[in-house]
């Protein structure tokens, strides 16, 4: 290798093999020729000094990181050591000594593993000296650049705090379902983003609601539709995507960043849902609320984790048998010591069964419209307590903003950190349940579905629950079994279903598992501890022998 106390001279010096590095500090810039007018620059040198170009190197890449992250570096110091063996001498041309490195240990750093090399490097606007005065100018001008980089972040931080405190997102990729418009009051502001806004909606709600009973069900639907970008092969969704989405503040209007100082505040933007509906994800997510789930149920076999086994009432299992010919879908029993371990039950026998259970559920025309008239009943009883839930509302945000001020008048006499500490996180607590009463008092009587809608939707399903079951799709054939059935449901592969427990609404409107039923006569009827006389209300009722109470 040559030795390095060189002088850059006018003559051509053909032995050096040049190696070009070139560097941006965004990948934003990625679309602008910032990387092309670099190497342009770099070749000329390589060409006016007869340096051959062995190699490019270009990366996107913040200089203020370390070397070993710096994808650009690593493949320069693993393209020399590869080629140690050969002698030759190579030179690094950089644009600028800020391409480099823009920390001053790093500078250093970086040209000592080049030097052990017996590596050149040179700098279009810069010639490195190997002489005490040039490696003292050279470290000035690395602690210059680091100065610069370390200025340039402090100003872009305030300025994003700034904007946080206005209520507008900073982050440089928006989430998934929102993307980025011009805003009328300079800067840029969060806007929807369709169709991906209304699925990301839709697959938090259900979450929020029970529809999904896990985050793996969550991903299932995402997976299902068409428009949501896939990120792996075979159109899937990596699991730690979905827990971002659920965990996302800006769904809700959020924005803060309390590491910066900001705390949780509204945002500027609409949110994709409710404030009420964001804090119960939170809650889930963090095992205040339980949910039960499977992660290993497959869409091929629904039934999967509702059906216990008849003999030791555990969930049946499932799978596929192979034939002589093709697979054949069973489920069964995996209990060991239970009597039925093992034996198999055709999927298609079970679920012909299940079907049988679940016509039994839809009520008659008669009850159905008794139902139907009972809804709009409701609704309008709920209707003229909208003004009374707002009145509530409103009394309790300024019980709120009481507490706030009295909390804050003590965090200001407070000497003791760890009291300062519980204040301040008792406060953010109160402001962040403040933010969700005024969104309530904000909707407080404005239903967010028309009513024909909702109890078109709700009427449908009640009249007749086989019909979403019978459409297929996973995510709603889950649905039925958590809206009709409270409990898991037993099967005997001689009997068939031996339990056909139905949920509330299905109990009332009295499908037709109710074969025996009568309507309660409107007038009174006396309890059979009365100390009195025991008589009958009306003469429909057979006379019932007299009691006295019991002392």
């Amino acid at each position: 290798m040559k030795d390095q106390n060189y002088e850059l001279s006018e003559e051509i010096d053909a032995d050096w093999i040049a190696l070009i590095c070139c560097r941006v500090s965004d990948r934003s810039q990625l679309r602008g020729s910032g990387l092309d007018s670099q190497e342009h620059r770099c070749r000329q040198h390589a060409e006016i000094n007869g340096y051959p170009v062995e190699a490019v190197f270009l990366e996107a890449f913040s200089g203020g990181q370390s070397l070993l992250k710096r994808p650009a570096i690593r493949q320069l110091i693993a393209h020399i050591d590869a080629n140690a063996a050969s002698g030759k001498d190579y030179v690094v041309i950089f644009d600028d000594h800020k391409r480099f490195a823009r920390q001053t240990e790093n500078h250093l750093k970086l040209r000592r593993m080049l030097k052990e090399r017996g590596v050149r490097v040179e700098f279009l606007n810069f010639r490195p000296e190997e002489t005490p005065e040039g490696k003292f100018s050279e470290t000035v001008f690395a602690a210059q650049a680091q100065l610069e980089r370390e200025q340039n972040a402090r100003q872009s931080r305030q300025k994003s705090i700034a904007r946080l405190e206005k209520g507008y997102a900073v982050q440089a990729v928006p989430p998934i379902g929102y993307k980025y418009v011009q805003s009328p009051a300079g800067g840029k502001e969060l806007v929807r983003d369709e169709p991906y806004a209304s699925i990301v909606g839709e697959a938090l709600e259900g979450y929020a609601s029970g529809r999904f009973a896990s985050q793996v069900e969550v991903k299932r639907f995402l997976e299902l539709q068409p428009e949501f970008p896939k990120d792996l092969p075979g159109g899937q969704i990596r699991q730690f995507k979905v827990v971002r989405m659920l965990r996302q503040k800006l769904y809700a209007g959020y924005v803060g960043m309390p590491q910066w100082g900001v705390s949780i505040r509204d945002g500027q933007h609409a949110g994709l849902i409710s404030k009420a509906t964001f804090e119960r994800i939170q809650n889930r997510l963090d095992g205040r609320v339980y949910a039960p789930a499977r992660k290993d149920i497959r869409e091929d076999f629904p039934l999967r984790g509702a059906v216990s086994c008849a003999s030791c009432s555990t969930p049946l299992t499932s799978g596929w048998s192979k034939g002589k010919y093709k697979k054949y879908p069973y489920y069964f029993c995996r209990t060991k010591g239970c009597e039925r371990f093992g034996k198999s039950i055709a999927r298609g026998k079970i679920e012909d069964a299940f079907k049988d259970v679940l016509s039994e559920a839809k009520p008659t025309d008669g009850v159905l419209k008794a139902a139907a008239a009972m809804f709009h009943d409701y609704w309008s009883a709920q209707s003229s307590l909208a003004k009374d839930r707002a009145a509530s509302v409103k009394a309790e945000l300024a019980k709120g903003e009481r507490q706030v001020a009295q909390l804050v008048d003590r965090l200001v006499d407070a000497t003791n950190p760890r009291v300062a500490i519980a204040l301040e996180k008792r406060i953010d607590e109160l402001e962040r349940n403040q933010l969700i009463l005024r969104e309530q008092g904000a909707q407080s009587g404005k239903p967010r579905h028309p009513k024909r809608e909702l109890f078109e939707l709700s009427l449908r399903f009640l009249s007749n629950p086989c019909i979403l079951w019978e459409s297929g799709r996973f995510e709603l054939q889950r649905l039925v079994l958590k809206l009709v059935f409270p409990e898991h449901l037993t099967y005997c592969k001689e009997q068939g279903f031996l339990n056909t427990k139905f949920s509330l609404p299905f109990k009332a409107l009295g499908g037709k598992n109710m074969r025996m039923k009568q309507m309660v006569p409107r007038e009174r009827i006396e309890l059979s501890t009365s100390s009195l006389p025991m008589m009958r209300s009306t003469t429909e009722l057979p006379r019932l022998p007299c009691t006295k109470a019991s002392n």
